[in-house]
């Protein structure tokens, strides 16, 4: 970083001629595409951030992709089956582009979609219970059983929410 002394116009020439003494009779242009060239350099900062960028974004596909696992209530395992195969065709057929360096990033492994689904209900779940300790509700209970004779518990929750009652069922 200069001060604003060292940037006096008067100084620059002085180290120009001193130290550059074989640029002193370039044009302007030439140091416009000196600087443009030095932009385009690739820095750690640059290499670091789009590599940090491709991570975040591989992360990001495989929630997407576990959500939609999870809201279709397929087993884990149709990754393997479809998606995976799916994603490689679709990146080959209108990318034109190797499948592998994508789908390395994004990791789906049956026991990595479990953790993926469980996280993302566990903030559902926190959310809303943050949510009605602070709102005025009403609940209702109700038990029922399974044919394999397993107790299962329902609860149904009424609120305001957006100026809309909305309702819910939880399983328990």
């Amino acid at each position: 970083i200069l001060n604003n002394d060292a940037m006096k116009p008067s100084k620059l020439e002085d180290h120009l001629r001193r130290c550059h003494p074989d640029k002193t009779d370039k044009d302007l242009t030439y140091f416009k595409t000196l600087k443009k060239q030095l932009q385009k350099k690739t820095t750690v900062d640059s290499m670091l951030a789009s590599t940090s960028k491709r991570v975040y974004d591989g992360l990001r596909a495989s929630y997407n992709i576990s959500q939609l696992i999870a809201k279709s209530g397929k087993p884990h395992t149709i990754r393997e089956e479809l998606i995976s195969p799916a994603v490689e065709k679709v990146l080959k057929t209108l990318l034109h582009m190797p499948a592998y360096d994508i789908l390395k990033r994004i990791h789906l492994s049956n026991n990595t979609v479990q953790r993926r689904i469980d996280e993302m209900s566990h903030n559902v779940e926190s959310f809303w219970c943050n949510y009605l300790k602070m709102k005025h509700f009403s609940i209702q209970l109700d038990e029922s059983t399974l044919p394999g004779n397993e107790a299962l518990l329902l609860a149904y929750v009424r609120f305001f929410m957006d100026q809309e009652i909305r309702e819910d069922l939880q399983e328990l």
